[in-house]
């Protein structure tokens, strides 16, 4: 490991030793302010884009939550093995064994099974940079930080981008010969329905399938070779001792079997069906499940995905406006302890600003919908930031020293 010390504002100097290396590099006063007013600019983008999020994430979670209870009312169930012409349009359910006839086989290696979803997964062994930053504030509103890159190497299904990498000599990546491939079958059947790729491609990815060795026989002279270590096709010259560049190919099957599923009927074929509220319902799960079981859990991943981009917004909501109050530290850093206890403020601010506004945001979605939860929301964002502002207000005044007797 070295050192690298810069001579002057953006200069830095560097030199590398093994597999990772530091850098030091500095900021004058005058830069930080500059960065930040540029950074608030960019936080008032992300809160703007947060707020479209909120909205756009509770107004699908609402139609989403229409469109499943007015399935829910109107699905029929039916005998998986006629197709009756009286429900030609309806929305319907049906569950059995179901199977494709042709078995699906990968164009690029040599590699047949029979089930309904075949899904091919490539990983590379290959370089990645981690980056570890401390920075200390000067006297005069300026900052040094010390940056340390590390380089190691792992297995990963996607490539990592070495160009962008603060040291990319000797840390190149090659381009993935392979990737991930997916193969639905196209003639597969439930009964008498016939199942759209479509459909089946909402499955999952179903369980690990291991590559018969003697599907490879003969590939082990290729350049580089081929073969089959642990149920997957190994690309490379020594599994024991991989080298950047190396491949793993593993494959995962959706056998043929029992499963249940909700669409439109459309002849012989199930297709989405539209509702009034907006959305399409085109439902399919592994096993046999009935239409009351298939909307519950249609119900539960909805809400998980609501939670989840919920989360995500009001995050970025937060990270919005500390971008935004950062000058003010920044300003304030002319004397270091200041900028902090300034930073400290700013960040309870923006929390506190995030726990009142987010809310808000899905308060206001779910008004017409549900007014009564629309209340209840804005009171527990109201209630959590007065909590933290009573919390934080109580911390001062711990801190606050005791009175003297000359003072009495």
């Amino acid at each position: 490991m070295s050192d690298a010390q810069n001579s002057g504002p953006g200069d830095v100097l560097s030199n590398a030793a093994g597999d990772s290396f530091t850098e030091t590099t500095s900021k004058s006063w005058l830069q930080r302010i500059v960065n930040s007013f540029v950074g608030a600019l960019v936080g008032l983008v992300l809160v703007i884009a947060s707020i479209v999020g909120v909205f756009w994430n509770e107004g699908r979670a609402i139609e989403t939550a229409r469109s499943l209870a007015e399935g829910a009312g109107a699905v029929v169930s039916v005998d998986a093995g006629r197709v009756d012409p009286a429900n030609e349009g309806k929305l319907v359910h049906v569950m059995g064994a179901a199977a494709a006839t042709a078995p699906l086989a990968d164009p690029q290696f040599p590699v047949k099974a029979n089930g309904l979803r075949l899904l091919r997964d490539v990983e590379m062994y290959q370089w990645r940079q981690d980056e570890r930053s401390e920075t200390r504030n000067k006297l005069g509103g300026g900052t040094e930080t010390v940056t340390t890159y590390a380089y190691s190497r792992e297995w990963k299904d996607s490539r990592n981008e070495s160009s962008a990498f603060r040291q990319p000599d000797g840390h190149a990546n090659p381009p993935m010969a392979f990737t991930r491939r997916d193969l639905v079958a196209a003639d597969a059947k439930l009964g008498a329905f016939s199942l759209p790729p479509a459909l089946i491609g909402k499955l999952g990815d179903g369980a690990r399938y291991d590559v018969d060795p003697a599907s490879l026989a003969g590939q082990a002279a290729q350049t580089p070779p081929e073969q089959v270590v642990d149920g997957a096709i190994y690309i490379g010259a020594n599994p024991a001792d991989p080298r950047v560049g190396d491949l793993k190919v593993s494959y995962f099957l959706v056998a043929n079997g029992p499963v249940s599923a909700i669409g439109r009927q459309t002849g012989v074929r199930l297709s989405p069906y539209q509702t009034k509220s907006g959305r399409g319902l085109y439902i399919i799960d592994s096993g046999e499940l009935d239409a009351a079981q298939m909307f519950k859990q249609a119900e539960r991943e909805n809400a998980i995905l609501t939670w989840a981009v919920r989360g995500g917004a009001l995050v970025a909501m937060w990270i919005g406006f500390a971008l935004i109050l950062s000058p003010l530290s920044v300003l304030a850093s002319v004397v270091p302890f200041l900028g902090g206890l300034v930073g400290a403020g700013a960040g309870l601010t923006s929390f506190v600003l995030t726990l009142v506004i987010g809310p808000l945001m899905v308060a206001i979605a779910w008004f017409a919908v549900r007014p009564l939860m629309s209340i209840g929301i804005v009171a527990a964002g109201l209630l959590a930031a007065f909590l933290v502002s009573r919390l934080k207000s109580s911390r001062r005044s711990g801190l606050a020293p005791a009175p003297t007797n000359a003072a009495r």
